[in-house]
């Protein structure tokens, strides 16, 4: 499966009142894997940052004068994403200023899904952590991950963030669907049911390098008191 992990920064709250997209950033994953290929782009949003959004992203009108507009770059964007799911923490406001831009390129682009699947990860969170804050900062707490570099929101970082949170909150070992020979035999007095595959797939043996075998050896360290570790060890 191809996921596109996304956020964006824009120019206020509510497209419904002009506002607009100023940053894009995605990362892809293949499989639950990064793949180190990304979208990021600054958008020349044509009307004026609030001083409010300012304070959250630090993207100043200045700093956007030169950069291009949406029409410019949507062929591009829309490439990246099409026929991929896309994985947006409070999905509703990113798409909904997606879907803003795409209607006022007026040339019958349509909207974001009829391009791509939408997974909104802020409802997966309050799913699995009811009554707990979760916005991007507090999940990033709640599953070890480092956003010490977050003084600013910032559409790719956050995107980078919230792959390695997405990936922490689904971590669960995925089903695999192959065909069996099922059986039945006795344990203490009981039938128990078991299955030998008999269409076992050759699986490919892909060794960590070096960097990975250290950086892992890093996220280990963080973690408090492990189960494998015997105390005081």
């Amino acid at each position: 499966m191809r996921q596109i992990v996304l956020d964006t920064e824009t120019t206020g709250l509510d497209p419904a009142r002009g506002h607009r997209i100023i940053e894009i950033g995605a990362v892809e994953l293949i499989g639950r894997k990064l793949t180190g290929n990304t979208f990021h782009v600054y958008i020349n949003p044509q009307r004026v940052v609030e001083q409010e959004a300012i304070e959250v992203h630090g993207i100043t009108n200045e700093f956007l004068q030169d950069k291009p507009v949406f029409s410019q770059i949507a062929d591009e964007f829309l490439q990246f994403i099409d026929g991929g799911e896309l994985v947006i923490h409070n999905a509703a406001f990113d798409v909904g200023f997606m879907d803003h831009e795409f209607a006022l390129l007026r040339n019958g682009t349509g909207k974001t899904t009829d391009y791509c699947k939408v997974l909104d990860t802020l409802m997966l969170a309050r799913e699995m952590r009811p009554g707990q804050k979760n916005n991007l900062d507090a999940l990033c707490r709640a599953f070890g991950i480092d956003n010490s570099n977050r003084t600013f929101h910032g559409a790719l970082l956050d995107a980078e963030l919230l792959a390695d949170v997405y990936l922490a909150m689904t971590g669960g070992q995925t089903k695999l669907e192959l065909a069996s020979q099922k059986k039945n035999h006795q344990h203490n007095g009981q039938a128990v049911d078991w299955s030998r595959v008999t269409n076992k797939p050759q699986l490919k043996v892909v060794k960590a390098t070096a960097a990975e075998e250290q950086a892992h050896r890093e996220r280990l360290q963080l973690i408090d008191a492990p189960l494998w570790q015997e105390p005081n060890s």
